[in-house]
């Protein structure tokens, strides 16, 4: 008589209603490098906008006003935090940067680790949907810079 090894079976259905989350697509984002960086569950497009500096805002945590967002962050972090002058009023960011080319692509405002806060900001033009492509809006803002040197 032969020997059993294991036993297993295995099964699968094509009647089966596809689960939530094989129908949840998730989003990633590259820094202008190429870097892998961000891994989500929703466009960053869709992500409400910060009024002073055009930032994504990702809720970290579920408060009354909505879920948190799942995603991934692959940066590099400083543990100083930096002050920002934002009209007379002093805001403190801990921020992130690529792994590869230290481009700054986002902050928050509590001390790590990430996720730590209500909060997490990626900084308008930092990251890309596809490796190699520059985002229309990295040099937004360049000209009138520029201008005034």
């Amino acid at each position: 008589m032969p020997k059993v090894v294991s036993r297993s079976a295995v099964s699968s259905s094509t009647d089966a209603k596809p689960t939530a989350s094989a129908a949840a697509a998730l989003r990633v984002y590259y820094c202008i490098c190429g870097e892998f960086i961000l891994v989500i569950e929703k466009s960053l497009a869709a992500l409400p906008r910060r009024r002073t500096d055009g930032a994504y805002i990702i809720r970290c945590r579920e408060n009354v006003t909505g879920k948190a967002v799942v995603f991934k962050l692959n940066a590099s972090t400083s543990v100083a935090p930096v002050l920002v002058n934002r009209s007379g009023a002093y805001e403190r960011q801990y921020r992130f940067s690529c792994p590869r080319c230290n481009l700054l692509v986002g902050y928050q405002y509590t001390p790590l680790p990430v996720k730590s806060g209500p909060y997490l900001y990626i900084l308008k033009g930092a990251l890309t949907h596809a490796q190699g492509h520059v985002p229309k809006d990295a040099f937004e803002g360049l000209e009138e810079s520029n201008d005034t040197a």
